[in-house]
């Protein structure tokens, strides 16, 4: 484009009919614009005829490979101020009608009455302004409770406002936070508890405590009649008995029932490392959780069941849930599976006896407690079919269930 914008009139008739197939482009918008302000400049275009304006318009066209409209509007900007010039890029904004003093005066409002409701704060700033005449109100006596909830959103709200207080650490230090690595072993249980609900007149039921072992999936339930210490001690160690194996873990969540000292002194004297779950970590418990769907709920139910009853449901599950669980109940064993880009699944092909998946560990005699042997095991599960020992139970769950509305039958 050199010296093209001090071509003659006639110079330039010419090369439009010339140049008629060539198509001519520029790079910089600048630069372009500067190219048209000398262009008209030299051709004194204000002082030319309309047909000669056409033609100095066709040549700029041809030049620039500006669209008719645009060079229009260049023109017109020329006409006007005597230049042609990229306009920057301005952004439409609306008008601030709330200054950074009133989200600060805001802020202070909110820190005084913690952060009403947007109608109760909206009342409050009102009254500041119209009943006792703080002139700093003005703006914020006529805003919207709309507006106020965004300049709570607004940064210069938090500034003044969030007050970020670091997570202060646990002043009980029982138990640590860490999901059990058994490693192919026995004896780190998963415990929970199930309540069975509430009477209409308040009184609550039934404690239920469901200790399952990682590994084996060997299964104890007990029975309390209240979740207290006094009451759940006695019962965490006759559970604690019927393992057949040393116990190394005991895992739960973050109960009271479990995390307190008396807990704490129990296990430590039987040498039992304690556990809990970590926070936003389901699966750190989530057998335990599972039996007590698949176990407790199934054969005890959902309905209230009376504390006094615990003593009889602790002897049934002593004397018949637990061995049927453990010798005749099959369960699903998981095998992990790695998939592609390192992805671990659990597939479950096996299905089997809690005593069978004890029985086919590697050295299982060395994991019993003193006094229990694989033989000892071995006659206990094939005393019975499955079917039968299943049997026996429902016939002494039938007996228990009867038993609870004897009382309730002489109430009458």
């Amino acid at each position: 484009m050199q010296d093209g914008e001090r071509l003659s009139l006639e110079q330039i008739r010419a090369f439009l009919e010339g140049a008629q197939e060539l198509q001519f482009e520029a790079q910089d918008r600048a630069e372009l614009y500067q190219w048209v302000e000398r262009a008209l400049v030299e051709q004194e275009y204000a002082g030319l005829g309309r047909k000669d304006k056409g033609l100095v318009k066709r040549y700029l066209g041809k030049m620039t490979g500006l669209g008719r409209a645009q060079l229009t509007r260049l023109i017109g900007k020329y006409r006007e101020s005597g230049h042609v010039r990229a306009q920057p890029y301005r952004r439409h904004r609306f008008a601030t009608r709330y200054s950074s003093q009133d989200i600060a005066l805001l802020a202070e409002v909110d820190e005084a009455h913690e952060t009403l409701s947007g109608p109760a704060t909206q009342k409050l700033l009102q009254r500041a302004y119209y009943d006792f005449g703080d002139a700093r109100f003005r703006n914020l006596a006529g805003i919207s409770v709309a507006h106020l909830y965004r300049l709570r959103a607004t940064r210069a709200y938090r500034q003044h406002r969030i007050v970020c207080q670091p997570t202060r650490p646990s002043p009980v230090s029982i138990g640590e936070r860490r999901k059990p690595d058994p490693q192919g072993r026995p004896g780190f249980l998963r415990v929970d508890t199930v309540h069975q609900g509430d009477d209409l007149d308040g009184s609550k039921g039934v404690y239920h405590i469901n200790a399952v072992d990682e590994v084996t999936q060997w299964e104890v339930v007990g029975c309390a009649p209240q979740i207290s210490e006094a009451f759940l001690i006695p019962v965490l160690e006759a559970m604690l008995q019927q393992f057949p194996f040393t116990i190394h873990g005991f895992h739960s969540d973050c109960g009271s029932e479990f995390i307190n000292h008396t807990v704490e002194k129990l296990l430590n004297k039987l040498l039992i490392e304690q556990t809990k779950s970590r926070p936003r970590r389901s699966s750190d418990n989530g057998l335990a959780e599972a039996k007590n769907g698949a176990v407790v709920r199934k054969h005890m139910g959902h309905w209230h069941i009376a504390g006094e009853h615990a003593q009889s449901i602790g002897e049934f599950y002593r004397e018949f849930l637990n061995p049927y669980l453990n010798f005749h109940r099959p369960c699903a064993v998981a095998e992990i599976v790695e998939r592609p880009k390192g992805k671990l699944d659990r597939v479950y092909r096996w299905y089997a006896t809690p005593w069978q998946i004890l029985r086919q560990l590697p050295g299982v005699a060395g994991c019993l407690r003193a006094g229990v042997t694989i033989a000892a095991l071995d006659q206990r599960a094939s005393e019975q079919t499955d079917t039968a020992a299943a049997q026996q139970m429902q016939q002494a769950k039938r007996r228990l269930f009867a038993s609870f509305e004897e009382p309730r039958k002489r109430t009458a």
